[in-house]
């Protein structure tokens, strides 16, 4: 039997985030998400930041995730340009559908997040719940 699942990326800062806060939300996400979907965490490989021999393979790779991705689920929590460059890829480039997630009202997010986002909710769990509204196939009998 074939996976039908739909693949989610979970985008948003790494790089000059607190560890912990980058992986606590992706967890949660992973929990929440894990009986209708497969998620896709970056996190998943052992990268360091800020070392020559890896910078290639970091953006490969996450670039490589997003192709793979049905949706984003992008925390905009705070600015991050790799967030920003994954999500302009991922909408602009490849016309996948992001949802994301920004602690702070609508007015204060950037023109360029609200253009290639394709939904921008107050918290994770509306996020989920949004996915989960809108992407859980249901079959009709």
């Amino acid at each position: 039997m074939t996976n039908c699942k739909k693949k989610i990326y979970l985008s948003g800062p790494i790089m000059d985030e607190h560890p912990e806060l980058a992986k606590t939300w992706r967890e949660r996400a992973k929990e929440e998400l894990k009986e209708s979907f497969i998620t896709l965490d970056p996190m998943r490989r052992n990268f360091k930041d800020r070392e020559v021999d890896s910078a290639n393979e970091i953006v490969d790779f996450d670039l490589q995730d997003v192709r793979d991705a049905d949706i984003l689920l992008v925390n905009y929590s705070k600015t991050s340009i790799g967030t920003a460059m994954e999500v302009f890829y991922a909408a602009h480039d490849l016309g996948k559908f992001v949802v994301a997630f920004a602690p702070f009202p609508f007015q204060e997010c950037s023109p360029w997040m609200v253009r290639y986002c394709t939904k921008i909710l107050p918290t994770l769990d509306a996020a989920i719940a949004y996915i989960r509204d809108n992407f859980i196939t249901r079959h009709v009998y």
